[in-house]
């Protein structure tokens, strides 16, 4: 068994500068890692600009995705291509990726959702089947069956960390992005679609960020699944009124009938896609971080504090 990564040595590259790709490289500056960037365009976004190299590349293409790995101790795979075109673009990037952190015989660290277990009656736990039966669910289940598979064949030292729904700093395409936090801010009216009374895990995404680069450092990460930790557990309007205490104002919640947001989605791309996974929303969907930990020092950061950080880059930067 190889030691637990030294993050101070060696390059850590991330695959992606989305909104998790960016935490990810922040946490890693922050622990004084060298960290590269790969996207397509070549330029690292504010934020991270100038304090890290940033490569351009198209990950899909194997020879292309070996070359900006070469040297790479740990590889972040925080790729994230068009919601609606997960199922065709998804796999090849997976490959590229695996193929690159393979040839630079690096770890590596796949930034995962919870759509592979499909509608679930209890807490999710990373021993649940993979039983989605949509088609964004099931590509994400093949993913985390070729990267294990991948690891079990010894390719790649591999892990995997999951997420629920992210809110955050730089957190705009999310059920708690921009059609949320302006609600919050004015103290408007919040639509959700689903049942705001059910309870729903919500992740901070700097958690996120914090324990991909925990996993990505540590031998008893390899070769299996894990649930980031998160903060308690709130219906979502629990949450929104939470969010409106420490913004200072009195949002009001509206869930948005079934029949309503069937008729969105004929018009709205985005919404017709969410129908997948509407069980996420109508349902209780709380995530148990209990294995992250009993195995890794962790502590979430507080929704109040969460949200605070989240409200202050809106009232800046957005």
């Amino acid at each position: 068994m190889t030691a637990d990564a030294d993050l101070a040595t060696g390059t850590q590259v991330v695959l992606g500068t989305g909104q998790v790709g960016v935490p990810v490289a922040r946490t890693l500056l922050e622990r004084g890692a060298h960290v590269r960037v790969v996207n397509r365009s070549g330029t690292a976004p504010d934020g991270i600009a100038g304090e890290v190299d940033a490569v351009a590349g198209d990950v899909s293409e194997v020879e292309t995705a070996r070359e900006v790995c070469e040297g790479a101790a740990v590889v972040y795979c925080c790729l994230n291509p068009p919601y609606a075109e997960w199922p065709e673009l998804f796999p090849p990037l997976l490959a590229g990726a695996l193929a690159g952190a393979e040839h630079a015989d690096a770890r590596f660290v796949m930034a995962d959702n919870l759509y592979a277990y499909g509608p679930v009656d209890g807490p999710l736990t990373e021993d649940l089947p993979a039983a989605a039966t949509g088609k964004k669910g099931r590509v994400r289940a093949r993913m985390a069956e070729t990267v294990l598979d991948a690891h079990e064949s010894d390719r790649v030292r591999a892990t995997i960390g999951r997420a629920s729904d992210f809110y955050g700093p730089g957190v705009t395409a999310s059920i708690v992005g921009e059609r949320f936090v302006p609600e919050i801010l004015d103290g408007g009216t919040v639509n959700v679609l689903g049942d705001p009374d059910a309870p729903h895990t919500y992740t901070y995404v700097p958690d996120f960020a914090r324990a991909l680069v925990t996993l990505g450092a540590s031998d008893r990460a390899l070769g299996e699944i894990w649930h980031v930790p998160n903060a308690e557990t709130l219906t979502t309007r629990e949450f929104v009124a939470l969010a409106g205490e420490v913004a200072g104002t009195d949002p009001s919640v509206r869930a948005t009938p079934a029949w309503l947001a069937r008729l969105l989605g004929f018009v709205s791309p985005q919404i017709r896609e969410l129908r997948e996974t509407r069980y996420q929303r109508t349902e209780p969907f709380v995530v148990s971080h209990e294995k992250f930990a009993d195995t890794f020092e962790f502590d979430p950061t507080p929704h109040t504090e969460a949200i605070e950080r989240t409200l202050s880059w809106y009232r800046n930067e957005y």
